[in-house]
């Protein structure tokens, strides 16, 4: 079994702090996100793992086990049981696993635990591990999460359908269980991790349920106030425009925003700034009425 030492794929120290690897995953994230490296199989492969990584180490209890077990820190409450068992028999005093320095494969570590027992106990008892956790990344435009869908994954040449609720966020994971690894010796089967990775190629600025759009307003509609059609994600909405409108104003939509995770039919809000439109080129008989209009000092 191939072992990935999280903290170097991270980049951080074993003592590294929570924060430390929160900042370090994000950076890494964008770096080789598939967006921003199309077609780069290296980067998509460094991708998953920074998000394997990030999954673990993020987790107290996970990194815990982590730090004990390495490579085997899946298996690490059977482990334990099996430990506890052998040292009620008189059989089994003890086990310390280096981790992320032992190069040695799961069945070694298994053997110096059992004696060769080839997977039972002290009293012939059958021993059982679960499976292998799988990762998975699923890629997404911001449109296919506007609404819930489902959708059909082949993992190991098994064919998954899921359904994946509106409003899931960009990297996200969510847990499939069962769906993993299968189990050893009878064991429970692992579970299925997936990742998504939510393309934006819309207008709009996304902040959890939030939108966030500039809209561009003629300049005699900010000084004389009107209407404005406006583009939101459920469709064209009109708007009117208060007369003496500034350049940078905000409204908000209130519920024109994106689907809240998992509540069904709750919506975030829009927020639109308002850019003012400044004329380039104008006739002679609009030059004319701006220098009456300063004439005025209208300030």
């Amino acid at each position: 079994m191939e072992f990935i030492d999280y903290y170097k794929v991270l980049g951080v120290g074993k003592g590294a702090s929570a924060d430390e690897i929160k900042k370090q995953y994000r950076k890494l994230a964008r770096k080789y996100h598939p967006d921003l490296n199309p077609n780069d199989t290296e980067a998509e492969q460094k991708f998953k793992q920074v998000n394997e990584a990030n999954e673990v180490l993020s987790d107290p209890e996970k990194r815990k086990k982590y730090d004990e077990y390495g490579k085997d820190w899946q298996h690490a409450e059977e482990f334990e049981k099996a430990k506890k068992s052998r040292g009620r028999t008189g059989g089994f005093t003890g086990y310390t696993y280096s981790g992320a320095d032992d190069d040695r494969d799961f069945s070694d570590f298994f053997e110096a635990m059992f004696g060769g027992a080839a997977g039972f106990g002290s009293q012939g008892q059958q021993v059982r591990f679960r499976g292998q956790d799988y990762h998975a990344q699923v890629q997404l435009s911001l449109m296919d999460v506007y609404t819930t869908k489902k959708q059909t994954l082949t993992v190991n040449n098994k064919n998954i359908r899921i359904t994946i609720p509106a409003g899931i966020e960009d990297g996200q994971t969510i847990k499939i269980k069962g769906h993993g690894g299968p189990g050893v010796q009878g064991g429970p089967s692992g579970d299925l991790y997936i990742t998504f990775s939510i393309a934006n190629n819309t207008s709009f600025k996304r902040e959890g349920s939030n939108l966030y759009k500039t809209v561009k307003i003629p300049l005699t509609t900010a000084v004389l106030g009107g209407e404005i059609l406006v583009e939101t994600l459920s469709g064209k909405v009109k708007l009117k425009v208060k007369s003496g409108t500034q350049n940078g104003s905000q409204v908000k939509l209130k519920g024109k925003g994106f689907p809240k995770y998992k509540k069904e039919g709750q919506f975030g809000d829009l927020f639109l700034t308002y850019e003012i439109a400044i004329p380039a080129k104008l006739t002679k008989e609009q030059e004319k009425l701006f220098e009456d209009l300063k004439k005025t000092n209208l300030d």
